[in-house]
């Protein structure tokens, strides 16, 4: 058995691996259970609700016509190899590390449905009961490890008080 160090960056490429897996069968499972906007109330706040989303985060430019797909997977694809980049030079400062992974592994998920579909696969939907409000725009797993690791990254600049993402914990500016 391989240490966890003598795996170097690969390690967290199969965390990413397991992020867009999730992801993908989550929505193949929602897919297959639910109808097209068909809800279904989980909690007073959260419901499950099958949605296609042909643009961006909160739906940007769903009406452009199409040719959103091509561009949207590939800005996607340059992210993902930017961020690979990223995570071989950063990969000893586990913060950093995760936050990419996550980030890599969300792109992944949903450019695999881009790419696929024509759309990206929606259907986690959190509201305020009693608000008035209209609920959250619908969202995935995938959309969910993005958040999460840019939270981590954000997190990380500030705790350290300047940008770690490019350089691997302990090294000098």
């Amino acid at each position: 058995m391989r240490d966890a160090r003598e795996w170097g960056w690969t390690r967290w490429l199969l965390l990413s691996l397991a992020i867009a897996a999730a992801d993908i069968a989550t929505k193949a499972w929602i897919t297959h259970a639910f109808e097209l906007y068909e809800s279904r109330r989980v909690t007073p706040f959260f419901n499950l609700v099958l949605v296609h989303n042909t643009g961006a985060a909160f739906s940007f430019l769903a009406e452009a016509g199409g040719w959103q797909r091509w561009f949207f997977a590939a800005v996607a694809l340059a992210i993902c190899v930017v961020l690979v980049v990223l995570l071989r030079r950063s990969h000893e400062n586990r913060t950093v590390a995760v936050a990419l992974a996550l980030v890599i592994g969300g792109a992944v998920g949903n450019l695999s449905d881009r790419v696929r579909l024509g759309y990206v696969v929606d259907f986690i939907q959190l509201h305020l009961p009693g608000s008035g409000l209209p609920p959250w725009p619908s969202f995935n797993i995938a959309d969910t490890a993005i958040c999460i690791g840019v939270a981590f990254l954000l997190w990380d600049s500030m705790r350290s008080g300047s940008s770690t993402a490019a350089r691997p914990r302990g090294e000098k500016l």
